[in-house]
């Protein structure tokens, strides 16, 4: 039985004046209905120890369209609103089920803007997208074709900060299929002086892009400071910035996906060490830079493209002593400064930091597999920690 990947293609458009009110309004009523609901059951559960299900807070929703206040709710289509209620009944299962916090109320400025349509309010003719509520198309750029064939089952429109328009349309992609198996397993080791090490010697450039525009970035910075705050310049001032954030960004993602894509194609095995982001930009030194590494959104490209194409992507702990282990006589160092990047071993091989941590890991993430642990295997047990957990042992003498 074959079954084919949901896949969202993204594309850019150019709304009309009335389009981009409509849809504006539509953001700020998703934003309102969301909230409400929020804190109706966020009361209910304070005072009454009650949960509110899904099917409630849309009751709730008819009953505000039908009140003074709220009647404005009924200007745009109702299907977004109900979107906004089922990604927050969706978000309560997560936190009921542990796996993410409370969910928030949403802020006019800081929030992302965006509105989901199912298919009941939407119209894909001819290569021509209307949305409900509107009488002409959206402009959109189609920078790749939809997979033939396939028609869209859910839209969902954005702004982001730097007032660009976007438009994901879900589909079914049939050319997403299995890639023939092979032998290949590489090791790969993140880094800031090279942003991937492969077991395989090789060494990929860190691009730095952010300090590419690091100077424009704080230039405009300073600028956007010394606006009058709730001004229109420094809504202009504050527009500048966000461009900037949103080109460094995107030629981030450009790396990342032509990097993922190529290593998910050419090896049937990756294995990545399982590091705690959050923590590690905690370091004020390297805050920045590992920000501007992206390894989290490299793991996860990583993740579900392996699983689009029958690969195995392997999670090996983060206590397991790569850089300071031997590859080949298994000795373990002490210590291993950040600064040395060079180090040779009392065997007498002369190892390469990153080198030698990228041979360790693909060896450790195999041992994974006969054990059975999974690619995420910190979240998969018990305790908390890896079917590899390796605390580091010191050297008996």
């Amino acid at each position: 039985m074959t079954t084919h990947v949901k896949r969202a293609f993204k594309y850019r458009f150019c709304p009309t004046d009335a389009q981009a009110a409509e849809l504006s309004r539509t953001f700020g009523c998703v934003r309102k209905v969301c909230n409400l609901a929020l804190a109706a059951r966020t009361e209910a559960w304070v005072t009454r120890q009650e949960r509110v299900t899904y099917n409630a807070t849309s009751a709730m929703l008819t009953a505000w369209k039908k009140t003074g206040e709220l009647a404005y709710l009924n200007e745009v289509s109702s299907v977004p609103l109900q979107q906004a209620l089922r990604h927050l009944q969706t978000a309560f299962t997560h936190f009921f089920g542990k796996r993410a916090k409370y969910p928030r109320f949403k802020s006019r400025k800081k929030s992302r803007k965006s509105a989901e349509y199912t298919s009941s309010a939407f119209r894909f003719r001819d290569g021509k997208l209307t949305l409900a509520k509107m009488t002409e198309p959206l402009d959109i750029v189609w920078s790749r074709p939809l997979p033939e064939g396939t028609s869209p089952s859910t839209v969902t429109v954005s702004q982001d900060a730097a007032g660009r328009w976007f438009v994901s349309l879900l589909c079914e992609d049939p050319s997403v299929k299995p890639l023939p198996a092979t032998g290949q397993a590489v090791g790969v080791d993140v880094g800031l002086d090279h942003l991937l090490t492969l077991s395989t010697g090789e060494k990929i450039a860190n691009p730095r892009h952010e300090r590419r525009d690091r100077a424009a970035l704080a230039k405009q910075q300073r600028r956007l400071a010394k606006k009058e705050k709730g001004s229109a310049n420094r809504a202009r001032a504050r527009l500048k910035v966000a461009k900037i954030h949103a080109r460094i960004a995107d030629r981030r993602r450009d790396t990342l996906h032509k990097l993922t894509t190529r290593l998910v194609r050419e090896n049937q095995t990756i294995v990545i060490e399982d590091l705690t982001v959050r923590n590690m930009v905690k370091n004020h030194r390297l805050a920045r830079a590992i920000s501007d590494a992206a390894w989290s959104e490299f793991r996860s490209m990583l993740e579900y493209k392996a699983q689009w194409y029958g690969r195995e992507v392997i999670a090996v702990d983060r206590w397991f002593p790569s850089s300071r282990l031997c590859f080949v006589c298994g000795t373990l160092r002490d210590t291993m400064p950040l600064n040395i990047r060079t180090w040779t071993c009392d065997c007498g091989v002369t190892h390469d930091r990153d080198v030698n941590a990228a041979h360790n890991l693909l060896a450790a993430g195999l041992a994974v597999t006969v054990c059975g642990a999974g690619v995420r295997p910190q979240r998969s047990t018990p305790d908390g920690q890896s079917a590899t957990k390796q605390k580091p042992s010191r050297r008996e003498p």
